[in-house]
């Protein structure tokens, strides 16, 4: 198994990982929007995504009749939205579009006006979700809040809460939001990202706009994305017993192969070496026990199916994302002629393990 494990991460190997980049897109985390035309899903999206109302606009792609699936980003996709359009329009039956999507979405965020009280035809659809389909989150959202008073937006905002609680129960998030502000930002934009971060992990990473201390770290924001995706796939095929035990160390290989590229760095033998040689003598050891164990625990019948594949996946999404970081500020000095400090790359590592961990979002699902 070690033998398989160390000759899957060898750099001068190119695999076939389409597979596993597959069953990753079919499953990516996904939000599903429900609310009325004009109620600010689209710019929910781009909040999220930080992408233009063109770029946005031009993403989607039909799901159903009506329904359309964005995919974020679109050539790496780490996110997907859900979008159930026409809600409240003449001739609307959403009955069909609810039971196609309603087994894809992991989150549902309802978008709902502060201002317009009629909600009719979401509170209709949400109750034929709450009937039908097993969503573990809730999010509604009061949006364009700052274009009412403060007195009536509480009144407001109680009231669409209550017409939510009647339909779903008190098991509900909600924020109010408005992402049309006189300066540009997105009003509670911090609170949002807090409350969704619950729902789904992996958008507190995807959305932390921190200011970067270093130029290094201003370049692994730009690479986040893909390290993400790497981590997603690695995590995705994880799951499935006997798959993992070849693709993990394969897509980890192939994203340290990608990264070096980015920073123009050659990878060969010698760099994989001097790289793993930074993270620490014991690093390769126990990567590979401690995967391999992992591997071994989803053959046990039931358990292994169940808390080991979840465990497993969790586990691989951390330490790619791990691997990934690191690799990003290796690279980075390495390209620069600086010296490389262990104890930083170590420290690295372990800090960015536990937040693609945390990220991952198997264990809370």
């Amino acid at each position: 198994m070690f033998d398989q494990i160390k000759d899957s991460f060898n750099p001068g190997k190119n695999p076939d990982l389409i597979h596993a980049h597959e069953f990753q897109r079919e499953n990516l985390p996904t939000l599903w929007l429900v609310g009325k035309t004009g109620a600010g899903k689209s710019t929910f999206i781009q909040t999220i995504t930080g992408l233009s109302s063109v770029e946005v606009g031009n993403g989607f792609a039909p799901c159903t009749k009506t329904a359309q699936v964005y995919n974020f980003p679109q050539d790496k996709p780490l996110l997907r939205f859900l979008d159930t359009r026409g809600l409240g329009e003449a001739d609307y039956d959403p009955e069909d579009d609810l039971e196609e999507i309603g087994q894809l979405g992991h989150a549902l965020v309802v978008v709902m006006k502060v201002d317009e009280p009629e909600q009719s035809a979401v509170l209709s659809a949400l109750k034929k979700i709450r009937q039908k389909n097993k969503i573990k989150h809730l999010l509604l959202i009061h949006s364009a809040v700052l274009l009412s008073n403060k007195k009536d937006r509480e009144r407001q905002i109680a009231f669409n809460e209550l017409q939510v609680k009647e339909i779903w129960g008190s098991d509900f998030k909600a924020v109010a939001v408005d992402f049309e502000t006189e300066d540009g930002s997105v009003y509670q934009y911090d609170v949002l990202v807090d409350v969704l971060e619950e729902m789904l992990p992996v958008i507190g990473i995807i959305a932390d706009v921190k200011e970067h201390s270093t130029i290094e770290e201003a370049n692994f924001d730009t690479l986040k994305k893909e390290v993400l995706w790497y981590a997603g796939s690695a995590a995705a095929s994880d799951l499935i017993p006997a798959i993992g035990l070849v693709t993990v160390p394969a897509i980890q290989a192939k994203l340290l192969h990608s990264l070096a590229n980015q920073y123009d760095v050659e990878w060969n033998k010698r760099t994989f070496n001097e790289f793993i040689g930074t993270l620490g003598s014991s690093f390769a050891l126990q990567y590979g026990v401690k995967f391999g164990v992992r591997e071994l625990i989803k053959f046990v019948p039931v358990y292994g199916q169940t808390v080991g594949a979840v465990t497993a996946a969790t586990m691989s999404f951390g330490t790619t994302y791990g691997l990934g970081r690191v690799a990003c500020y290796y690279f980075y000095h390495k390209s620069k002629g600086l010296q490389i400090p262990a104890e930083i790359m170590q420290d690295l590592y372990k800090n960015a393990f536990k937040q693609g961990k945390a990220a991952s979002g198997y264990e809370k699902n």
